[in-house]
């Protein structure tokens, strides 16, 4: 019989984040700083924070300044930056910098490596795009093995590092977490497992990147079996949108508060406009079902639907570790936070198997009434004859 492919035990968020550029950025940060306190009192594993520095969207330039600010809401939630763009770092003080706030956080801090999503950053840096992923290849190098503990001499064309070494190293005293983003294309893949790292699918929701999750997992363990390591799922991270209410015509609803505003910016950025997205209605409906560019296929629904959305990411993938949600203003607050709880409350248990016993108890109990209940009435009778006498 054919291995079947297990679900994800560990979830989280995902936030860039995405805010709307018509409204105070200080009150959108103070919201999101909320947002974390809000996942880790509802027992989320991890969140991971992005780095971008134009377009307006995405307004957090140093995740490891907000994961730290989160880090003094929150006593259990790992704190990941999703991602760091090294073309844009000097390998040592990057890997300085996740590692002063791994100290901080006493050990919540985890890495995420990318090559860097938007071109109006690279262009502002004088970056070229085109070679990203071999600058994030060079810099991986060097920071996975200082913060191994290693002293690193190295030299390319746009970084040197002689007798490097960390002063300060992980809290814990080992090695600090790294995860490659990996999209379509195998490059993350392949360098994470050179490397022995974890991958984060960003593009898991997209048509394209679904349809990879597979191939991309082989390209994974053919270069950890290069590098003499075993390929590992439960370090693997899938990213998709989700907004969850009671029903799915209830979620529907809520997401056109943020569905078109999400277009607009998709089609600033493109300089393109994108076909039944004239509505709010009209965006949300691509979104469910054609998917937009960028943001992949979202789960707009109810707890059933993203039980059944991630099951099918993990027939497709194989089997993962932790799924993340891609936190958008796709709704109010009020709205989003419900959906987070819904998520955390009625999800995670069905995946996780946490409530497995509960509901078996009750079955058993059920199958069994008539003799518990055929006890207890005899009982009371036989008490009723014995004129209510304790013995």
């Amino acid at each position: 019989m054919p291995v079947q492919p297990y679900l994800p035990t560990r979830f989280g968020v995902f936030l860039a984040p995405y805010h709307r550029p018509d409204r105070d950025p200080a009150l959108q940060l103070r919201r999101d700083l909320d947002l974390v306190a809000a996942l880790d009192r509802l027992g989320y594993e991890e969140v991971w924070v992005g780095e971008h520095h134009s377009a307006g969207y995405e307004i957090i330039a140093s995740p490891e300044v907000f994961l730290a600010a989160a880090a003094e809401r929150t006593g259990r939630i790992r704190l990941g930056t999703g991602v760091n763009s090294l073309p844009y770092h000097q390998p040592l003080i990057l890997a300085d910098r996740i590692c002063q706030l791994d100290q901080q956080s006493r050990g919540r801090a985890m890495l995420g490596a990318g090559p860097g999503q938007l071109p109006s950053d690279a262009f502002m840096m004088g970056v070229d795009p085109l070679r990203s992923r071999e600058m994030m290849s060079d810099s991986l190098d060097a920071i996975v093995r200082l913060l191994r503990g290693e002293t690193v001499t190295a030299a390319t064309d746009w970084f040197a590092l002689e007798e490097a070494r960390l002063q300060l190293g992980p809290y814990r005293g080992g090695e600090l977490e790294v995860a490659v983003a990996s999209a379509v294309s195998p490059t993350g893949a392949v360098l994470a497992g050179r490397h022995g790292v974890g991958m984060l699918s960003l593009a898991a929701a997209d048509p394209a990147g679904f349809a990879a999750l597979d191939t991309n997992w082989a390209a994974y363990e053919r270069s950890c079996a290069e590098a003499g390591r075993t390929a590992d799922r439960s370090g693997w991270r899938l990213v998709t949108p989700v907004h969850l209410a009671e029903t799915r015509e209830q979620a529907l609803r809520e997401a056109e508060f943020g569905a078109a505003d999400l277009v607009a910016y998709i089609e600033t950025l493109g300089g393109t406009r994108l076909d039944g997205c004239d509505t709010a209605a009209g965006a949300v409906e691509r979104w469910t079902t054609e998917g937009l560019p960028t943001f992949g296929r979202a789960v707009i629904g109810s707890p059933e639907d993203a039980v059944e959305g991630i099951a099918q990411l993990a027939a497709r993938s194989g089997g993962f570790g932790t799924f993340l949600i891609l936190q958008l203003d796709i709704a109010e607050p009020a709205a989003t936070l419900r959906s987070l709880e819904l998520f955390a409350e009625r999800v995670v248990p069905r995946l996780t198997g946490a409530t497995d016993a509960r509901r078996a108890s009750l079955e058993w109990a059920g199958r069994n009434s008539e003799r518990f209940v055929s006890a207890v009435r005899r009982s009371t009778l036989e008490a009723i004859a014995r004129k209510g006498e304790v013995r």
